[in-house]
């Protein structure tokens, strides 16, 4: 029997056994599973044989212990506007008072001093003065740069402190489900190379993070959990020659702008940008290939590369945005036999697929080696395409030559946050025993607001359940 199971070792996962380990007086046996490996034998092979073989069973890049977290670009968003739902449900100023304490326990942990994002000048106001004539919101987020390369060591860091205060770490280690008793979460089911055995706790925890959205969501249907069709993000990864971003990136590093383009005026947001950085191949379940971007404190290309995401927010009766999301996934994921679609915006306009040979002759070379040439608009749905060509053209009034013809947009892009378990403000869910953290609850989006939400988890363990 243990005291806690938490199941996902992601930042929500990580955060909530810190946090138990750093405030509370009395040992606790805590028992953290994961389905990938932990940090220090996360290797994606791409890197020498440079195109994706779809690892099996996990894919390294996205599984493990610190999640999508050692291998995304490694960014920490330092205001509470930026991260998902959680002020919503806690307050804003609470967040951003725990957002600062998550910040300093990430700089204990060998996160880099240097805060991005915080320039002062005439440059951010003519970015902010296009950004309102072109009809966008510019967002001020302070940004810590954690870099690709170097969260890995800064993850590890933080796993050998758990083992060392005695948190047992299970890897290579499935949970295919919950165990329910009297409508009381009890333990988990968990399925290892030698097969499958129940564990038990007085307190289980479920952070799977965006990967494992769709079994919570499948959990929760199972067992009555109460939740919600939330949101879920399609879009395209935006890759242009860093001249064309250059102010930009100097003066915010990251540029979050939000506009709500005709003539459907759903939330078109930019996520993710990488200056330098290089696009990315993610593999979830069912072999589904996705794109993402990397940015390292060190490499660099010549490139910057940013996410373009459409918000689809579904009403009754249809209840599986996380399905149809993966369902434009997989159609894409057809049309380039496996591999990420990359095309070129002047083609797109132009109502002609990209070919490799014209990519080969264009000043934006393709960061990402694989992606295959071809057509992402016989695969995008029709709505979510137009807003992403509008709001590439609002864009474009803000950073002149963002619509160049030779950017280019690879395709999917698609952020799983769809489940939003429903809870009260103490984390609690309508299963007594159970708490669902970080992405996968639907409540957090990203590498910071997904730590806070853990940090708060403990502590809510310690207030309310004598830990």
């Amino acid at each position: 029997m243990y005291d806690l199971i938490i199941v996902g070792a992601g930042p929500a996962g990580i955060f909530t056994a810190l946090e138990l380990l750093r405030k509370s007086s009395t040992p606790h046996k805590i028992l953290l599973v994961e389905k990938g490996k932990p940090v220090e034998k996360r290797h994606c092979p791409k890197d020498k044989t440079g195109v994706c073989v779809n690892c099996k069973p996990t894919c390294a890049i996205t599984t493990g212990f610190s999640g999508a977290g050692a291998f995304s670009d490694g960014k920490l968003s330092l205001s509470y506007q930026v991260g998902g739902e959680l002020p919503d449900l806690i307050g804003e100023d609470f967040a951003q008072e725990l957002i600062d304490y998550t910040d300093k326990i990430y700089l204990e942990f060998g996160a880099d001093p240097k805060v991005e994002g915080i320039y002062e000048g005439p440059d951010i106001k003519d970015i902010r003065k296009r950004a309102i004539q072109a009809g966008l919101q510019l967002v001020d987020c302070p940004i810590r740069h954690l870099g690709t390369e170097k969260a890995q060591q800064l993850y590890l860091n933080i796993q050998n402190y758990l083992a060392n205060a005695g948190v047992e770490m299970l890897f290579s280690t499935e949970c295919e489900n919950i165990i329910l008793e009297d409508s009381v979460c009890k333990g988990v089911r968990l399925r290892e190379k030698d097969g499958v055995r129940d564990v038990y706790a007085k307190q289980v925890v479920i952070a799977t993070g965006r990967r494992g959205a769709d079994w919570l969501e499948k959990i929760c249907a199972e067992h009555n959990i109460a939740h919600k069709p939330g949101t879920v993000d399609i879009g395209v990864r935006v890759e242009c020659r860093n001249e064309i971003m250059e102010k930009i990136n100097k003066v915010l590093y990251e540029g979050k702008l939000i506009g709500y383009p005709a003539p459907w005026r759903n939330k078109v947001r930019t996520f993710c940008q990488n200056p330098g950085g290089f696009v990315a191949q993610e593999n979830y379940d069912n072999d589904l290939a996705v794109v993402n971007g990397h940015s390292f404190k060190e490499k660099k290309s010549n490139n910057t590369n940013l996410a373009i995401l459409v918000s689809h927010n579904f009403t009754e009766p249809f209840n599986q945005p996380i399905a149809y999301a993966q369902k434009v996934g997989e159609l894409t994921n057809m049309l380039g036999a496996g591999h990420i679609l990359v095309q070129r915006y002047g083609d797109i306009l132009d109502g002609k697929r990209t070919w490799a040979n014209e990519l080969a002759r264009t000043n934006v070379r393709p960061t990402l080696k694989d992606a295959v040439a071809g057509d992402i608009t016989a695969a995008m749905p029709y709505r979510a395409m137009v807003n992403i060509i509008e709001f590439i053209k609002m864009m474009d009034e803000v950073v002149p030559g963002f619509a160049s013809p030779e950017t280019l947009l690879y395709s999917p892009e698609l952020k799983f946050y769809s489940n939003k378990v429903k809870m009260d403000t103490d984390l609690e869910t309508n299963i007594a025993g159970l708490h669902c953290l970080g992405d996968s609850s639907g409540w957090t989006r990203g590498l910071m607001m997904a730590s806070v939400m853990g940090v708060l988890m403990g502590r809510k363990l310690m207030e309310k359940h004598e830990f």
